[in-house]
């Protein structure tokens, strides 16, 4: 605990060192993710499943197969089973990540070893036969990567300081959304100009950055030798961390329904925008991809005010409590959402719909975002028990797996739906996750304030 305190000494901000080193090694990687969503299913849509390119993908007309079980389907949902199924399963290899960190390599390794993977993925994106094993080596990279970098930021705060500890994950989710509003804006601008090729070759390159930063800032990040090397056991969990456990998992498990619903932007709202949102401004039209960085731009804004605003509340025993902020910020999911439906209300042509509508419903996600996945990571790296926070990282990631492999399934039917009834769905989804959590708030924060107490 000393060595943790002591890092943050001398900090104007009261942050330790370490925190910033691992917010900008992140912001590369969502660079990396958020870079390449916003391009995936219009680059498939567009260009990989037209015949010729199609038949050059090793592999492809197998997985078609697989996937059309309920019968032949579109070449737009099957592009959003795709993203559905790439995108949940880079949240599902961090549990692998964490198991690897733990017991293995540790976790400054493990991180090193999931940026020169992604990096891989993305060159092997510039070739259409590689598009799978392209997607494979991305989501090895990514897992190794994602739950150990969150564990890291944990580590740098003593469990006592929830308030500081969530405010340091909603510093470092800023430096992720940085990344998140980059990303898009840059690869979509050369995908456009020299190919989308080009493009996911960029993402590669700007991975390689994250991986000098994380190197250069290795002294101010705590030790993690894993435990195999060590050759200690684990000591058994308490009854009082048994049940902390339990309750870890609930919490996550109520994140689900606004991993369904939020994640649909960044797939299905490409294409909602490129089909239904007019574009045009008085320099040209806008590409559609740029709006896979709105939602980090709302983010980005909305940070430095919750920081104050939550900080503010803390000095007069107001704040929420993190389980109640999870429950905010999928009902806010809900309002961006339904924004999209009302906008789309009466129209059903192409660039029909003010691009204000989709804006505002855009900005808005990324302050429901800043409100509930930072500080889910907040409590399961404060609760999470004695040599389980790597591998509890990785559960929490399954949240959003879950969460986007069936946005994936339910966006399958977005050509079958009017725009207006398909987001008054993906609205319902996250007000009911809302709810629950708010129902159940009191319970579950006190039972995690009483067990951490004990």
């Amino acid at each position: 605990m000393g060595s943790i305190e002591q890092t943050a000494i001398g900090q104007p901000s009261g942050h330790p060192k370490g925190l910033f080193y691992l917010s900008f090694t992140e912001m590369w990687e969502r660079f990396s993710f958020y870079g390449m969503s916003a391009l995936l299913t219009l680059y498939m849509v567009k260009e990989l499943l037209l015949p010729e390119n199609a038949a050059q993908v090793i592999g492809l007309p197998a997985l078609r197969n697989l996937f059309e079980f309920r019968g032949a389907m579109s070449d737009v949902a099957f592009s959003a089973i795709i993203y559905g199924w790439y995108a949940g399963l880079v949240y599902f290899t961090p549990i692998v990540g964490g198991w690897v960190a733990d017991r293995i390599l540790g976790a400054k390794r493990t991180v090193m070893l999931g940026v020169i993977l992604m990096s891989a993925g993305h060159l092997a994106m510039s070739f259409y036969a590689s598009f799978l094993f392209a997607l494979l080596l991305l989501i090895l990279g990514s897992g190794f990567l994602k739950g150990n970098i969150s564990a890291q930021v944990g580590a740098l705060y003593p469990p006592s300081d929830e308030s500081m500890r969530s405010r340091g994950f909603t510093i470092f989710s800023t430096g992720i959304c940085i990344g998140a509003a980059s990303g898009p804006l840059v690869t979509g601008l050369v995908a456009a100009v020299y190919g989308w090729h080009a493009g996911f070759a960029v993402a590669a390159v700007l991975m390689l950055v994250a991986l000098l930063a994380y190197i250069l800032g290795q002294r101010h990040l705590p030790d993690d030798r894993p435990v195999a090397r060590k050759r200690e056991k684990s000591a058994p969990m308490t009854k009082a961390e048994r049940k902390r456990l339990w309750v870890l998992l609930l919490v996550i498990a109520l994140t689900i329904p606004a991993e369904i619903a939020y994640p649909m932007v960044w797939s299905i709202g490409i294409l909602w925008v490129d089909q239904y949102v007019n574009l045009a401004t008085s320099l040209g039209d806008v590409p559609s991809s740029w709006f896979a960085s709105m939602d980090s731009i709302g983010a980005i804004l909305a940070a430095p005010a919750l920081v104050i605003f939550w900080a503010w509340q803390a000095k007069r025993g107001i704040e929420p409590s993190s389980v109640t902020k999870v429950g905010i910020g999928s009902t806010i999911i809900a309002v961006a959402a339904l924004l999209f439906a009302y906008g789309n209300m009466g129209h059903s042509g192409p660039d029909s719909v003010d691009a204000g509508w989709a804006i505002a419903g855009w900005l808005i996600m990324g302050l429901a975002w800043m409100y509930y996945w930072p500080t889910t990571l907040a409590i399961v790296s404060r609760a999470a028990p004695a040599g389980m926070a790597s591998i509890l990282m990785g559960v929490a990631f399954l949240s959003p797996f879950i969460g986007h492999v069936l946005a994936g399934w339910i966006g399958s039917y977005f050509d079958q739906m009017h725009p207006s009834v398909f987001w008054a769905m993906d609205a319902a989804i996250a007000l009911a996750g809302g709810i629950l959590i708010l129902l159940f708030r009191k319970r579950l924060q006190a039972t995690l304030e009483s067990d951490l107490a004990s």
